[in-house]
């Protein structure tokens, strides 16, 4: 989902709808937008602050930093429930946000989570598709866990991997070709013993 269906979505299509779920994408790109805008309300608003007169300016301020808050409560509370229901949980985990400090960084975590997979009881899942964490459908050939998922056969092994050939047999001795004995014939590159040769 890109941001302008996200959007699309949250203003138009599911303005003030509390029932279902909303993917991330669709949450984080609204929050974005959302953000954005308010910013950008905000520097209109601090612009024309400094050029009306004072009372004109503080009141204008403060019309379009209310309009911008009650006008997008009802979607961004909206969102923020369907989103709850994505991961499994009810809409009502949103007050939560109310308990000073920790409650807004809980409602982040699950903003954050993946969706539950498949149907849950607020709905079927938005990715379309009835896996998720790595079960059918999400992506992946096999349910999770299955063996050789995503191994090649023998991948990283080498034939004989950690074996040496012949191992345990004697090696020709330092000095020695292969193939020649320390009896009967002298090491290659070693002189005669004293008085021989």
């Amino acid at each position: 989902m890109s941001i302008q269906e996200a959007v699309r979505t949250v203003l138009t299509q599911k303005y003030a709808t509390f029932e279902g779920r909303a993917r991330r994408s669709e949450y984080w790109w609204w929050y974005l937008a959302y953000s954005i805008g308010f910013i950008a309300a905000l520097i209109v608003a601090g612009i024309l602050y400094a050029i009306l007169p004072a009372t004109a300016g503080e009141a204008l301020f403060g019309l379009i930093y209310l309009a911008m808050i009650f006008g997008f409560i009802v979607p961004n509370l909206a969102v923020t429930v369907r989103r709850l229901h994505d991961t499994g949980r009810s809409g009502w985990w949103f007050l939560v946000s109310a308990v000073p400090f920790v409650g807004p960084l809980v409602v982040l975590v699950f903003t954050v989570l993946d969706s539950q997979p498949g149907s849950n009881q607020y709905g079927p899942n938005p990715k379309g598709i009835e896996g998720g964490f790595g079960g059918q459908g999400y992506g992946q050939p096999q349910a999770y866990g299955q063996q050789d998922y995503g191994q090649q056969q023998n991948y990283g092994q080498q034939q004989n991997y950690g074996q040496q050939q012949n191992y345990g047999q004697q090696q020709p001795g330092y000095g020695q070709q292969p193939g020649q004995s320390e009896q009967g014939q002298q090491g290659y590159g070693q002189q005669p013993p004293y008085g021989q040769g």
